[in-house]
């Protein structure tokens, strides 16, 4: 019983937390944006294009393409740039972008509509590393854990409506007007990032003397001294390449194996949600009782299963089941990816060890996004998704090596009091 009331009393301080606060109300104005953003867009290309599964495919490599060549220089950046000033910009410039792109549909000009999402897979790369150490700064070390399970929440409650809201809107408002929505959400979400505590000069002064190239260097040797991070690493790379061969083909699981409807995709993302609320909501109960190396590793070894298992299957009923408990391990997977890079980096050097990490996985999954069309062309879905499910098995196995690696406890500044021998 204490340790259920520590937990809630810990939920408790995290909600009335003004930092916390305003950025769940930003992400939730941005998941608006992304979810109408990727299900609008999908419904309009598939229209243009008649289900091509190449351009297709090309709307997931646009949107992760800069997430590989950019993270490197937007971890970095986040940590010699001011956070709030950082993310608020990149908020403002993604809406930016959007309107700029709803002026090129005026004129018929419809591939242009790949640039919006160009565009704010690129500021993500500077927005996101700023968040991480933003929550270094003003979220307690205990709490990491429960505000990473509260933004799984929130991910998953939006997974439920999203699909549908970006369905929705492309079908009653039309392909501008939803860009439109996107836009507004984008900008909003910048308004609202104003509320966050002012940044700390100070930290910044010297950083800027330093060359871009000396932190890049500083931030790899930073990951490669830690047992960690370096495992972290390969698994990243394993789960990206598995990740990135289904990314775009779920589309073709609905039309080719259960023989539905493109738009019955909808609703095997609304499954998918409602199993990631649920996870998100009893991560921590699992949290206690596992490191997050080890829920890490669970998560994987369940996906691996899944994967073969929707490869396979032609049966809607077992399709939607293995997409729950898919979906259901989700958020465990995300929760222990962020606490392990947040636990195992000093906050002086997040930025950077999110843009070395982040790559290994976004990189291998570009590299399949931009095959998985061709290879459909070639094998079948069953091959495609049973290689995937090999690839992810193989990164679970990665993780035994540091099962019995403990976190180096830190202060509030980020320095170490201690860590367990071989951590660094």
């Amino acid at each position: 019983m204490s340790s259920v009331s520590a937990s809630q009393g810990a939920a408790g301080q995290l909600l009335r937390n003004r930092f916390f606060q305003t950025v769940m109300l930003s992400n939730v104005l941005l998941q608006i944006g992304i979810w109408v953003r990727n299900f609008a867009i999908l419904m309009f290309v598939t229209d243009k294009t008649g289900n091509d599964p190449v351009a297709v495919s090309l709307i997931s490599f646009v949107e992760f393409a800069p997430i590989f060549i950019f993270s490197f220089i937007g971890g970095t950046f986040a940590d010699r740039w001011r956070p709030k000033r950082t993310m608020i910009w990149c908020d403002i410039l993604s809406s930016v972008s959007v309107f700029v792109v709803l002026l090129t549909l005026v004129f018929q000009a419809w591939e242009a509509i790949y640039f919006a999402t160009l565009v704010s897979a690129i500021l993500s790369q500077f927005s996101q590393p700023s968040v991480m150490k933003l929550f270094k700064q003003h979220i307690p070390e205990n709490q990491l854990q429960t505000a990473m399970a509260f933004f799984q929440t929130l991910v998953a409650i939006m997974m439920v409506g999203g699909p549908a809201l970006g369905i929705a809107a492309y079908h009653q408002l039309g392909i501008e007007l939803s860009i439109s929505v996107m836009g507004i959400a984008f900008l909003l979400s910048a308004l609202v990032l104003v509320r966050i505590p002012a940044d700390r000069k100070e930290e910044h002064a010297g950083a800027v003397k330093r060359r871009v190239t000396q932190d890049l260097k500083d931030g790899i040797r930073y990951v490669m001294r830690s047992q960690v991070l370096r495992t972290l690493c390969g698994t990243f790379a394993l789960a990206g390449l598995a990740v990135g061969i289904v990314q775009t083909l779920g589309l073709f699981i609905v039309t080719e194996r259960l023989g539905k409807p493109k738009e019955f995709l909808q609703f095997m993302m609304m499954v998918n949600g409602v199993a990631m609320l649920i996870g998100g909501i009893s991560v921590m109960a699992l949290a206690k009782r596992l490191s997050p190396q080890k829920m890490l590793a669970l998560g994987m070894l369940v996906n691996t299963v899944c994967m073969i298992g929707i490869g396979f299957s032609t049966n809607v009923t077992l399709t939607m089941v293995l997409q729950f408990t898919n979906g259901l391990f989700f958020p465990v997977i995300q929760v222990a990816i962020s606490t392990m890079m947040l636990q195992w980096s000093e906050e002086s050097f997040v930025g950077r060890v999110n843009g070395v990490v982040s790559p290994m996985f976004s990189g291998m999954m570009v590299t399949t996004i931009a095959t998985s069309g061709l290879l459909m062309k070639v094998m079948p879905l069953v091959t495609i998704y049973s290689i995937a499910g090999l690839l992810m098995f193989a990164g679970a196995l990665l993780l035994v090596p540091i099962f019995k690696h403990k976190a180096p406890v830190r202060e509030m500044s980020g320095a170490p009091i201690a860590a367990s021998a071989g951590t660094h």
